[in-house]
């Protein structure tokens, strides 16, 4: 670290929303330490007009010098300074159309349109919008100030101290201090903002384009709930007087947690009825409370480098579904996160292209999609692991003890672990020491030898490998008794191999109790899965466990080490499932699998599939009924689209003439609109084609929207994919450009054109915003590249010499395709 850091931030702004540009002055306040000569701040993309040194009353001009390259403004002072330093900067800038640094989002309103400014600073990013020390350790104070058209509402971290009417006619908004924070965390925006407070506390506003604060109580409720499950978890008061949630329309991110001013996409904050679907509302819950988690969680305690990243969105990722769980036990929470958490970390972190979740190096970490699922997915699972071990009351405890500790102030993760050893008096840091800082995670494997079972962890990934990490795993076991009883045993597995003793009354055994261990079984007994099969088909444990069971097996078909055929004929006893969890997990190996494999492969699967789906279908029924589980309702509209895509002409039938009592006027259940788009562009002709891109154009809902792109790549018709394709191109918004992109990359249909079409219009895709483009890379390269692997594989190792930024998600995608290739050979 430098021997001087900022204490405070004055920043002013003079937004122009006319011209997209803006006028800014920056007062910096740092303290050093010693003599300095230079400072160095960090800039990007803006234009330094003065610098000048602060020194009591008097100004004196600096120096300045810009790299570029490095982001960087080298300030040389007059002479060497020491303890208090004043700077005054005034810059020039774009409010840009990036969505990153302060820019500009467009919207419709009563048939004109408007623009509001607003800010997206995480990473690195607040040197877009000011001269600043942009690392999260160097935490200050900031004032923030705009003057603005009067008839605009201005936002910032800080409620509003003052507002003074200029003789311009604008509008000054000072804003209160705020805490000591980072700079990534600063919010200042402005537009035609509308509030609708919470009615039990008015810290929680939500803030609305005009025209839709009718949609924004429902957020407002969810907020509170979670600033209350989160103020009395932590044991430490929100310290700030307003908790605003913004509903931004151009959002490249879900949403952002600035402090006391969290930004998101409206289709996560905005509850529509009639249209938000039970999974949307469900979304919407855990994404406000990941981000109220974060006002904790990276807000008061901030990681003291971005290689700590993890302590930030692990928690934030495990208690937003917490929250949820909390307030709604009966929407099963932990079984989503098992699906929508911890299976898609299980498939990342098995590729030989991993990391560590406390990222080697951390400089300039960058969110992506292939940062995301270690650092947001794994992490969160690894808490759910180190509850598990150390229980929820040494858990809570230690946390209040890590918050209170570090409040105001940084932290890394040996901090986090002191707090839960000082709580626990157990050895946690070697726990999690082997947890966080190695990459991948073990499969364990297991065989009974009499009465012991005999167990030896290895590295699990898809690919061959030879490593020999080892990690210490909190190991539940399940042991069935001949008497119908069940005892479980707990164990520290702390070298390669371990042996469990038991007596000659057991049955059967099942590792990984309710699936909180990170990790792959491997059962070498034909008759324990055997015996274990028939208990899922008696439903004798619990959902987490049989879904467990089956898709630690499928992990093994795409490892190699288990034939598909097998994996097949071990869901003959799932054929009476009737839990979420297990069965769209059975789903999406399903589709998965019939994505990889050859026309015979494909019909075996269709075969298998098609009877089971309809039977479930017939089970729930294809139309939502009131009062049904929760769960239920989700289960349907993944099964009605999953069935017709392996070629149900039931399912089809359904969908088919509900989507065309849609296209004639009539409504659709929410909680099935989006399948029954799907279907209905699968089985659609140009008009249905037309009815979907004209209901995009004039829905102002984004929820709708969403689910319009999704259908827009289900075509199995090649004219109109090619239609959609160009639409893409020309008519998306750039927030969303990736969603029928890879909705093609899972259909069957599409994905034999996706190749062509990405290399005949690259110079266009590449403009997406760098992540959304990442998420175009990974779907393409894995799917198109199965009858094309040559030819993929040529352009990419050319091309990665060109974009270095594209490096991780390449290779990664790269391997993807190449644990595909392996599994269509195989199966």
């Amino acid at each position: 670290m430098t021997s001087y850091q900022p204490v405070n931030y004055k920043i002013h702004l003079v937004p122009d929303l006319t011209q997209f540009t803006f006028a800014g002055t920056a007062e910096i306040r740092l303290e050093a330490t010693k003599p300095v000569e230079e400072i160095v701040l960090n800039v990007l993309e803006i234009d330094i007009k003065d610098c000048r040194v602060l020194h009591n009353t008097d100004a004196a001009e600096c120096a300045i010098r810009v790299d570029s390259d490095k982001e960087e403004l080298r300030i040389t002072l007059p002479e060497p300074v020491s303890g208090r330093i004043g700077l005054k900067i005034d810059y020039q800038g774009m409010i840009n159309d990036k969505m990153a640094g302060f820019y500009r989002s467009k919207y419709s309103y009563q048939d004109r349109t408007g623009y509001m400014a607003v800010t997206q600073f995480e990473e690195s990013d607040a040197r877009r919008a000011f001269p600043c020390m942009d690392h999260p350790a160097c935490k200050a104070t900031f004032d923030i100030s705009m003057d603005i058209d009067p008839h605009l509402v201005a936002i910032s971290n800080g409620a509003v101290k003052e507002k003074t009417r200029l003789d311009n006619g604008k509008v000054r908004v000072a804003f209160d201090r705020t805490p000591k924070m980072s700079t990534y965390l600063v919010f200042f925006g402005v537009g035609e903002f509308e509030f609708t407070a919470d009615e039990k506390d008015a810290r929680v506003r939500v803030a609305t384009l005009p025209g839709m604060q009718q949609f924004a109580r429902f957020g407002a409720d969810l907020g509170r709930k979670s600033l209350e499950f989160s103020e009395s978890y932590y044991g430490i008061a929100y310290p700030l007087p307003k908790m605003d949630l913004i509903a931004i329309p151009d959002f490249a991110f879900g949403a952002m947690e600035n402090w006391g001013a969290v930004t998101f996409r409206e289709n996560l904050l905005l509850h529509y009825p009639d249209v938000t679907s039970k999974s949307g509302e469900e979304r919407i819950f855990e994404v406000i409370a990941h981000e109220i988690a974060h006002q904790w969680f990276g807000n008061l305690v901030t990681p003291s480098d971005w290689k700590y990243l993890w302590l930030n969105e692990s928690f934030a990722t495990f208690f937003g579904f917490g929250v949820v769980d909390h307030y709604c036990p009966q929407w099963d929470t932990w079984q989503r996160f098992l699906y929508s958490m911890t299976d898609p970390a299980l498939t990342r972190d098995a590729l030989h292209e991993t990391f560590a979740i406390e990222i080697p190096g951390g400089e300039h970490v960058v969110i992506n999609s292939s940062t995301a699922p270690i650092i947001y997915n794994k992490g969160g699972s690894i808490l759910r692991q180190i509850r598990g071990y150390i229980g929820e009351a040494n858990f809570q405890k230690g946390l209040q003890h890590y918050l209170k500790t570090y409040e105001y102030e940084c932290a890394a993760s040996r901090d986090l672990w002191q707090s839960f050893e000082t709580v626990t008096r157990q050895p946690v840091s070697e726990l999690m020491q082997s947890w966080i800082e190695q990459p991948g995670y073990p499969k364990i494997t297991v065989r009974r030898q009499n009465n012991r079972l005999i167990l030896n962890q290895q590295r699990f990934t898809y690919l061959p490998n030879e490593s020999t990490q080892s990690w210490l795993i909190p190991l539940s076991v399940n042991l069935y008794l001949k008497t119908g009883e069940t005892r479980q045993v707990s164990v520290l597995m702390d070298a390669s191999r371990t042996v469990i003793e038991f007596g000659d009354d057991v049955a059967a055994y099942k590792l990984n109790d309710r699936q909180t261990g990170f990790y792959r079984i491997q059962y070498e007994d034909a008759g324990n899965l055997a015996e274990l099969g028939r208990k899922v088909a008696a439903q004798a444990m619990p959902p987490e466990d049989r879904w467990g069971l089956q898709n630690d097996f499928y992990a093994l078909v795409r490892s190699g080490d288990a034939p598909l055929a097998d994996y097949l004929k071990f869901l003959a006893f799932y054929r009476r499932e009737d839990a979420y969890l297990p069965l769209v997990s059975i789903a999406d190996n399903l589709q998965g699998a019939y994505l990889v494999t050859d026309a015979d492969m494909r019909s075996t699967i269709s075969a298998a599939a098609v009877p089971w789906f309809e039977a479930v279908l017939d089970e729930i029924g294809y139309e939502p009924a009131t009062e049904e589980k929760h769960t239920t309702s989700l289960l349907r509209d993944k099964f009605i689209w999953a069935a017709v895509l392996f070629g149900s002409d039931a399912a089809a039938d359904f969908a088919g003439a509900r989507f065309k009592a849609l296209m004639a006027g009539d409504d659709v259940h929410p909680d099935i609109m989006k399948s029954v788009l799907q279907a209905g562009a699968y089985t659609g002709d140009r008009q249905a084609y037309a009815w979907l891109v004209e209901r995009m154009d004039q829905s102002q809902i984004e929820h709708e929207r969403m689910n319009i792109l999704m259908a827009l790549g289900c075509f199995k018709d090649a004219g109109l994919t090619q239609k959609a394709q160009q639409c893409v191109l020309d008519a998306v918004p750039a927030r969303n450009q990736f969603i029928p992109v890879v909705a093609m990359c899972a259909n069957p249909h599409a994905i034999p054109l996706m190749w062509d079409w990405y290399v005949s219009h690259l110079a266009q895709i590449e403009q997406f915003h760098p992540m959304l483009y990442e998420r175009v890379l990974g779907a393409i390269i894995p799917a198109a590249g199965i009858e094309k692997a040559d030819e993929v594989k040529d352009f990419f190792d050319d091309y990665m010499k060109q974009k270095e930024k594209a490096r991780d998600v390449i290779r990664l995608s790269l391997e993807r395709l190449e644990i595909n290739l392996r599994m269509r050979n195989k199966a």
